[in-house]
């Protein structure tokens, strides 16, 4: 079992405890995220939507996320995933969510924002808590470990820890 599905197989479990539901808005990760909670048998139950939302249009167009925000500090930015997160759990009603936007590679890297550069949010009811990581290796090495950590921040969020310490 990899990685991934095993943690995704946890945050059903810490789920279904609760009757809660997760959302995802993912840019970078493409949808890896919700595929990762969907591989789990019974995900249906804990799992409400998901918005695979790569062009900043669409960032707006979907999770209302204000267009302003991306000329000012860009879609790889705290703000941005914060309104990612509320959006995705406005749109579909889940309790908790996790936003990503980040820079997989192997261009689109700046010297502000490297490649490896991703943003996580992370969001419960109206609290949200935001991450900045800088991940190594090549586009999938970054998209992977930028799966992995989003699973284990709502792990720790379902668990009522704070997801971005640590």
């Amino acid at each position: 079992m990899s990685r991934s599905t095993d943690l995704a197989a946890q945050l059903g479990r810490a789920l279904e405890q609760q009757a809660a539901q997760v959302t995802t808005a993912e840019s970078c990760t493409g949808g890896g995220i919700a595929e990762a909670i969907t591989r789990i048998a019974g995900s249906s139950a804990w799992f409400e939507a998901g918005f695979v939302t790569y062009s900043n249009e669409q960032k707006t167009r979907q999770l209302q996320v204000p267009a302003a925000l991306f000329a000012t500090v860009g879609a790889v930015s705290r703000e941005v995933v914060e309104a990612m997160v509320r959006g995705a759990q406005q749109a579909s009603g889940a309790r908790y969510a996790v936003a990503v936007s980040g820079v997989a590679g192997p261009g689109g890297g700046t010297p502000g924002k490297p490649v490896g550069t991703v943003w996580l949010a992370w969001g419960r009811d109206e609290a949200r808590f935001a991450r900045c990581f800088h991940f190594a290796g090549d586009r999938q090495a970054v998209r992977e470990q930028s799966v992995e950590a989003a699973l284990v921040g709502l792990i720790r969020l379902v668990n009522g820890e704070n997801p971005a310490e640590g």
